[in-house]
């Protein structure tokens, strides 16, 4: 399948071309904005949301469905994102690492993305590189977010499946867990279930969900083993099929942050630094008075 976008073939068949305009979009450069206002969709492409705690085994979860996944046939496109360092800006953009199972495999893009200073785990830039991937002919379009911040609330606005990823170390902290984390969980999965209290956990979690009056599901998965992921990959193959009941509030959602995105564009963040660094040197410095001046 592919899509010809302002002189960009989009392809699942040509991965240098969707790479080629995922760094257009993700850059801003010029026939960014035409390329994405001439997005084609010509089949229902599911995104997947994948959010959690640092450590919880996001990556290796994620390696195990693309695994089963592909095997069905399928076309994965994964957007991993990693935090960006608010002092020096840097980012590891690990992913291809610790997916180097299928970073060669035909069927699979894999996509590292920073956060370039997104106070939650979502970059800005997310939603139009998402939507270039669902363009691009791929079945399936996972995210993979930082899980720090307001990342696992976010999501939310992005994502058509979103799954939140425990361990059994969270244990003690259950009765803490989000109401809005709660809310948005399509499932559950407690990973690294081998460990001393999962079937504790994962028990109370369902005792927590029915309390809510929800229906979410809470799978039990080993991903380095690579068992109970069969369970979690049925629940995307037959929620793929079903039609998302919170489509307008998505759509609403990624509105937003596209309108809050081009409305900050003209503040540059280095220069707003450099600023701040020359006005708090007067002992009247006040912070909202510097703010009021700036714009």
């Amino acid at each position: 399948m592919s899509i010809t976008t302002s002189n960009i073939k989009l392809s699942t068949n040509d991965f240098r071309s969707v790479a080629r305009a995922l760094t257009i979009v993700e850059n801003d450069l010029k026939g960014a904005e035409h390329l994405l206002k001439n997005l084609h969709f010509n089949k229902n492409v599911p995104v997947i949301g994948i959010t959690g705690p640092p450590g919880a085994g996001k990556s290796t979860l994620v390696n195990s469905l693309i695994g089963d996944l592909t095997e069905k046939g399928a076309k994965i496109a994964i957007l991993a994102i990693d935090p960006t360092s608010p002092f020096n800006l840097g980012s590891l953009l690990g992913d291809r690492i610790r997916m180097a199972t299928h970073f060669n495999h035909p069927g699979v893009f894999i996509r590292s993305l920073a956060t370039r200073g997104s106070l939650g785990g979502l970059s800005a830039k997310t939603i139009e590189m998402s939507d270039v991937l669902r363009a691009s002919g791929f079945d399936y379009v996972f995210i993979e977010t930082v899980g720090v911040g307001q990342s696992e609330i976010e999501i939310a606005g992005l994502a058509d499946i979103t799954f939140v990823i425990l361990v059994p170390e969270a244990g003690d902290e259950i009765q803490s867990i989000k109401s809005g984390l709660m809310e948005i969980a399509d499932a559950f999965i407690v990973n690294k279930a081998d460990r001393d209290g999962a079937d504790l956990f994962a028990n109370n979690l369902k005792k927590m969900v029915q309390q809510k009056g929800v229906q979410t599901p809470v799978f039990k998965t080993m991903a380095l083993q690579n068992t109970g992921i069969a369970g979690v990959v049925n629940f995307i193959l037959l929620s793929a099929d079903i039609k998302n009941s919170r489509k307008e509030f998505l759509m609403a959602e990624k509105a937003y942050k596209i309108i809050q995105q081009k409305r900050m564009a003209g503040v540059d963040k280095a220069k707003l630094q450099k600023a701040i660094a020359e006005a708090i040197t007067d002992p009247q410095f006040n912070l909202y008075s510097f703010v009021e001046g700036y714009f």
